[in-house]
């Protein structure tokens, strides 16, 4: 097993990978302006899953309602669903990320509760605790998603909704040979579910670790899916949408972002 994974568990070598890129401004850790909390205040759930606003049904008023936005921090979901008239936590492995989001809680004078844990261990939540769990893609991270699946159905009241966004396990087929690339060609090398430490060699886990770049893990469909349902879920709602700014050649060929709204119920 590589050696960045025997000195640390995933849980905590992607807990500092993350505060490294927080520290760094990417583009998940960037807090939302004044402009955009302001326009949340008028009743409209600007958070999102994917680049695209919320397909029309799926969170139309967060006011009232008790909303776990987890494994979401970065300083713009969170405070944009508690404009909104949530009441909101914030759970995230990453102190850095909860810190943007307590920097727009305290700029814009919102209520918003901040939990550092991990998503798969939400044993700090009574059971029937959230109307809504609002999961943004992040469970890449982990290399088993289905505790997080589990922990969800748990945490949320009869009823409830998980809205979940993650990618299509497409995106993590191809060779990423930058030459390639240049050719336009796609060519097959890793299989699904696919995992950083089992597929990669060790020159490549040591060029992430160069560039602070968390492990990551690229579950299949039936777990992203199938996952939710064995929890317990019906699916009430299925979205695809495209990367706006391509980073693999796969992304010019199919929509690679999938947003679930996920049904407890009643």
């Amino acid at each position: 097993m590589p050696d960045a994974v025997q000195q640390h568990d995933v849980f905590h070598y992607n807990q500092a990978a993350w505060d490294r890129q927080a520290r760094a401004e990417c583009e998940w850790s960037r807090p939302v302006d004044a402009a955009a909390i302001a326009e949340a205040r008028q009743g409209r759930a600007l958070a999102r899953l994917t680049p695209e606003p919320l397909p029309a049904g799926w969170l139309d008023d967060a006011r009232g309602l008790d909303v776990l936005c987890l494994a979401g921090g970065g300083g713009q979901q969170a405070p944009l669903l508690a404009a909104a008239g949530a009441r909101t936590t914030v759970l995230d492995a990453s102190a850095e990320q909860l810190a943007r989001d307590r920097e727009v809680a305290e700029r814009e004078s919102l209520a918003l509760r901040l939990e550092q844990g991990d998503m798969r261990d939400l044993s700090r939540f009574a059971d029937a605790s959230f109307d809504c769990v609002f999961h943004p893609i992040s469970n890449l991270y982990v290399p088993d998603v289905a505790p997080v699946w589990r922990e969800c159905h748990r945490v949320l009241r009869p009823g409830g909704r998980l809205l979940a966004s993650f990618y299509n396990p497409a995106v993590f087929v191809a060779d990423r040979d930058p030459a390639l690339l240049e050719q336009g060609l796609i060519r097959p090398r890793f299989s699904i579910p696919y995992a950083d430490p089992a597929h990669l060699s060790e020159a490549e886990l040591a060029a992430k670790r160069t560039k602070g770049e968390a492990l990551v893990f690229g579950h299949s469909l039936a777990e992203l899916i199938g996952g939710q349902t064995a929890a317990g879920f019906l699916i009430a709602g299925f979205h695809e949408d495209w990367q706006p700014r391509p980073r693999f050649l796969i992304d010019r060929y199919l929509p690679t972002f999938i947003a679930t709204w996920a049904l407890k119920p009643a």
